[in-house]
Order: C-alpha cells, then structure tokens, then sequence
C-alpha cells in the first residue's frame, strides 16, 4: 500500500473518531493497569463490570493488598484466567509499592517487569495513560493491518514495527484506538461488514480475494 492511501484510511478514520480512546473504563493509570491486564482473553464489557464493582472499594496498590487474594478473585472471577491475573495484580501491587512508590512506572522495561505484562499491556498504558506515541498490536489491529493492507506481517511484532515506521507522526498516538474499534465493530473477523467501512474503496481486502 503506497503511502497516499495509508494517509486517505487515517485521515477518514480521523474524521469519523477525533479522539479516540479505549473502551475500558478508568480514572487512574494504575486503573488502566489492572484493567488492561484483566482485559487478556476478555471482553471489555466483561473487564469494565468486575472493576465497576472493585474500584469504589479498592483502587490503589495499597488498598488492593489489604483487600488480599481471595477477595479480589471474588470481583473478577467471571472473567477468564481469574485466579491466575489475581495473582500477577496481587504481585504487580507489591513491586509498584516496593520499587516504585506506588505508581505506575513510564517506561516500557519496568512496565514489562510487571508480573502479566507484556509488550502489547505495556503499549497499552504507555499511550493511553501517558500520551506516548506507542501502538499496541491486537488481534483486532493484526488483523486489520493485514486484511486492509496497511501493514502486513507474520506476527505481532512485524505489524507493530511496520506501523511505527508507516504511520505519520500526527495519527501515532490515535491509530492503536482507531483500528481496534474499526476491527471490533466493522472489521470483524468472521464476517466483515465491508459495505459499512469508510474505507472500503482504500482496503485491498477484496483485491487479495479476487
């Protein structure tokens, strides 16, 4: 895909969505933390009501150890791999209080110290809750990039890589936003809804099929 066409699909989506964010419900980076670590193998919907119900009662590193395991499974056990993320949320609180006074660190290595959090969690909080020009790779963003022709590649850390180098630098800190929900809610992965894409004289979907 030649870069006049990349620019077309990210002005159009621009246009559609000016400020794009996350649907995970947050008020704190250290929310967003432990939302987005819930949030592997999960639904947002399923994400945003366990930590409707634990956040009033606890949302800080301090006050989730003094909840303590079993109570913090009982708010997330509808959610996937419960006892497992309790257990890296647990340890993720100690090592913010420990080595990092209780906030959430900025970069990428000492996000990605954190028990449960890896490249795309760390992508993740780094754009979202600081602003960094990051671009977290999803399914949804695998496979849109891929489909669409905007940036192909074998594995996450490819289309990842393609993106920073593709994307100019006015859409970085929006794209991750745009093409996850572009994949979440048009570009789906069993059945595209091609007829209601805003880019679909752009996506080189149908030339791949054809």
């Amino acid at each position: 895909m030649n870069p006049t066409k990349r620019r077309e699909i990210f002005l159009r989506l621009q246009q559609q969505n000016p400020h794009p964010t996350t649907e995970l419900v947050f008020h704190s980076p250290f929310e967003l933390l432990i939302a987005v670590l819930l949030s592997a193998q999960a639904t947002d919907i399923s994400v945003n009501a366990a930590t409707r119900l634990l956040y009033p009662v606890a949302n800080t590193p301090q006050a989730i150890l003094a909840l303590g395991e079993e109570k913090l499974r009982e708010y997330v056990q509808r959610i996937g791999l419960y006892k497992t993320k309790a257990k890296h949320i647990m340890l993720t609180c100690k090592i913010l209080l420990d080595q990092y006074k209780g906030e959430v660190p900025q970069t990428r290595e000492a996000l990605e110290s954190l028990p449960g959090v890896g490249r795309k969690t760390a992508n993740v909080v780094l754009n979202t809750a600081f602003g960094h020009p990051t671009i977290a790779v999803d399914t949804h963003i695998f496979r849109v990039s891929n489909r669409t022709g905007i940036a192909t590649g074998k594995d996450v850390v490819e289309v990842e890589n393609k993106l920073i180098k593709f994307v100019p630098d006015e859409f970085k800190q929006d794209i991750h936003h745009w093409l996850i929900l572009h994949g979440r809610y048009i570009c789906q992965a069993r059945k595209p809804k091609c007829g209601q894409c805003i880019i679909e004289n752009l996506c080189e979907y149908k030339k791949k099929e054809s």
